[in-house]
């Protein structure tokens, strides 16, 4: 029996342990999400908030057959939809105060972020949901709700756009001396 399973079986049985179990259990992951989709720290965090919220108010409506995590995810990210449609908020300052325990591992893995939005959010979210969340490919297709074989093509898609985008990367940052540089005339001739 998984933890999950675990966890639901104690908030079947009206155990509110279950409750503070499943959000610890998926917290980091659903922010890193909403952060992804919202590209602002106090916002992700008020769209988790959200998530949880209409969750848990829901709650006696879902049936739990394993796939609660892909399920979370089309929350988030239907919340995340909304709080961009309702809210346009000016960014916190980044020196600001920081409370969250789950906030210092996330902050690590802000570079990931950073490389796959990128990409075209399509093939990005694919990547985010595959690689940092570890969703099953069918979980990322009910999720983004599009067909089970378009995900797979759409990952090695991206996976192929950041391969080239790092290699152009490389390429540009490599040290030249002054006597390297040349310059090419019209016509082919170097100067």
């Amino acid at each position: 029996m998984t933890r999950e399973d675990e966890i639901f079986k104690k908030l079947k049985n009206g155990d509110e342990s279950g409750v503070a179990g499943l959000v610890e259990l998926y917290y980091e992951d659903v922010l890193r999400y909403c952060m992804f989709r919202l590209s602002d720290r106090y916002l992700a965090e008020d769209a988790v908030q959200e998530t949880f919220l209409k969750v848990f108010r829901y709650f006696d409506d879902y049936r739990h057959r394993g796939r609660f995590r892909a399920f979370l995810y089309k929350v988030a990210g239907n919340t995340c939809i909304d709080m961009m449609r309702k809210k346009r908020w000016d960014p916190i300052p980044e020196d600001a105060a920081q409370e969250e325990k789950g906030i210092q591992k996330t902050e690590e893995r802000e570079d990931f972020l950073q490389i796959i939005r990128k990409l075209p959010p399509e093939l990005g979210e694919i990547v985010l949901l595959r690689v940092s969340q570890e969703l099953k490919l069918t979980a990322i297709a009910e999720t983004m709700e599009i067909p089970l074989r378009t995900v797979p093509a759409r990952l090695r898609r991206a996976l192929k756009l950041l391969r080239t985008e790092m290699e152009q990367g490389e390429e540009g940052t490599g040290y030249k001396e002054e006597s390297d540089k040349t310059e090419i005339r019209k016509g082919g001739r170097a100067k």
